[in-house]
């Protein structure tokens, strides 16, 4: 399949440095960062237990076919523990392609990342590559991470799109 969902759950489980591109503001307190061809907005609450401060992707915009490397850097105000999970949904357009819930500590220790459960509160940074697909559609995916505790208390909410589209003009 598209592995998107994978770029989801890190960005999930990635509490994530770098600088985030340039910042538009859609209404006060809703940011969006975003690039050529990817952005994400954080859709979760100031009360939620991770709070992403920056995504950083390379190549920027991602490749088909190309590891793409993300750097995630967050804050973790209680500790994280086994058992926490997150529900995935990836779009194209109205069409659902993926809706999965994934165990968190799990997928961080089957992807040998840089960050295992239990999550210790405070800053941390987590940087992952993932190999991308050449065969991924020339097309704008909709993705949507919402993260909970093992006690059903949110974790995060992340909403992302990736642009795989071609575009007239690269620069």
């Amino acid at each position: 399949m598209l592995r998107l969902y994978l770029l989801a759950a890190f960005c999930f489980f990635g509490i994530v440095v770098a600088d985030a591109g340039q910042q538009i503001t859609l209404q006060e307190n809703s940011p969006v960062h975003s690039t050529a061809g990817w952005s994400w907005e954080d859709c979760g609450e100031s009360s939620d237990i991770i709070r992403v401060k920056s995504i950083v992707v390379k190549p920027d915009p991602p490749k088909p076919g190309e590891d793409m490397t993300m750097t995630v850097v967050g804050t973790a105000s209680e500790v994280v523990e086994d058992g926490a999970y997150a529900d995935v949904t990836v779009k194209l357009g109205l069409i659902k392609l993926l809706t999965k819930r994934f165990d968190v500590c799990e997928e961080a220790q089957k992807a040998n990342a840089t960050i295992q459960c239990p999550v210790e509160k405070g800053d941390h940074t987590v940087v992952q590559t993932v190999a991308l697909p050449k065969e991924i559609p020339q097309a704008k995916f909709k993705v949507k991470v919402e993260g909970y505790s093992v006690d059903d208390e949110p974790l995060l909410c992340l909403d992302m799109t990736v642009d795989f589209m071609k575009h007239l003009f690269n620069w």
